[in-house]
């Protein structure tokens, strides 16, 4: 199985867990992610070093405005798509295995966690994994500590206040905040 390969059958799997050779692969990613996120996070690096570090992480290029305060950590790395001119602050968790992506002008802010994975609600079958994508929109700035879950999109210009757990998708133009999320009013 190729890279290109695990990727499809994550966006084509309900359940990840049941295909050794998928799990071997996942699990060879997240050590090479392991790799490049502990080199990010230990040094000092200049802007272009970092892009062209996140760059190797993700398996495709970054543009010269992207920006990123270490440190950075994801458990697999190679389902994270990036538009022009996005921004990363200090201490964000990617869960990417279900994809995510982050269009142009982001703003993702301190400690945000953006998890794509859910485990079985059966407990015989908890370690089987369900993958969902994140989706990001152009101009959105989610504020500090705020979690997104599986499966969300978050409209073109929308807010995530600080702390937020955001569980179902955000209208685009709209700021919302509170556990769950909820919409606190439109811009």
């Amino acid at each position: 199985m190729e890279l290109n390969e695990l990727l499809k059958y994550f966006r084509e799997s309900d359940t990840i867990g049941e295909n050794q050779d998928a799990i071997d692969l996942m699990r060879y990613y997240s050590r090479q992610a392991q790799k490049i996120t502990m080199e990010i996070n230990t040094k000092y690096h200049e802007p272009e070093e970092l892009q062209n570090l996140f760059s190797e992480l993700i398996g495709k290029p970054v543009d010269e405005n992207f920006g990123l305060f270490p440190p950075f950590y994801t458990d697999f790395g190679k389902n994270i798509t990036l538009g022009e001119n996005v921004f990363i602050n200090a201490g964000c968790k990617f869960q990417d295995q279900g994809g995510i992506i982050i269009d142009e002008g982001a703003l993702i802010g301190h400690g945000v966690v953006l998890a794509t994975l859910n485990h079985d609600m059966d407990p015989e079958k908890r370690q089987a994994l369900h993958p969902a994508p994140i989706h990001i929109g152009k101009r959105v700035w989610i504020g500090a500590n705020a979690t997104i879950c599986p499966g969300v999109t978050i409209g073109d210009n929308a807010v995530v206040a600080a702390g937020a757990v955001v569980v179902k998708d955000v209208p685009p133009d709209t700021i919302v905040g509170g556990v769950p999320a909820k919409i606190i009013r439109e811009i």
